[in-house]
């Protein structure tokens, strides 16, 4: 379960975790989302608002250009195909939704409450 702070700005922004999980959903599946890519949820540049990217190939919300705004992402899936085919053959729709099953929102929560305070992407870690 997402952060006190987290699920105050996810009903904020998108009126509910059901609601965002849905939008999620759509910009997932394959006529949203056209072959490879990602789907993301991101913090805005000033922080204020949650918003859902989603990006082709390797490309991300934190580069120019991808969005109107270089935005902050704290969640990503991964819809490319050698993410599910092997269990899910063409069924991106199935995957999608139970990944939310296996979402650590303690991290997520955490990747949010980095973002909101330093205005900068999450570190990662080689």
């Amino acid at each position: 379960k997402p952060s006190a702070e987290l699920e105050t700005m996810i009903n904020k922004s998108f009126g509910s975790i059901d609601e965002m999980k849905s939008a999620f959903e759509a910009r997932a599946a394959p006529g949203a989302l056209f072959g490879s890519g990602w789907v993301w949820i991101c913090v805005n540049a000033a922080g204020n608002e949650l918003k859902l990217v989603g990006t082709p190939n390797q490309d991300n919300p934190l580069m120019k250009g991808v969005a109107d705004e270089v935005m902050f992402p704290i969640l990503g899936l991964d819809v490319w195909e050698h993410a599910y085919y092997l269990k899910y053959q063409n069924r991106r729709p199935e995957y999608v939704s139970n990944w939310w099953n296996v979402v650590n929102w303690d991290k997520v929560s955490e990747n949010f409450a980095y973002v909101v305070e330093k205005k900068s992407g999450v570190p990662v870690r080689g």
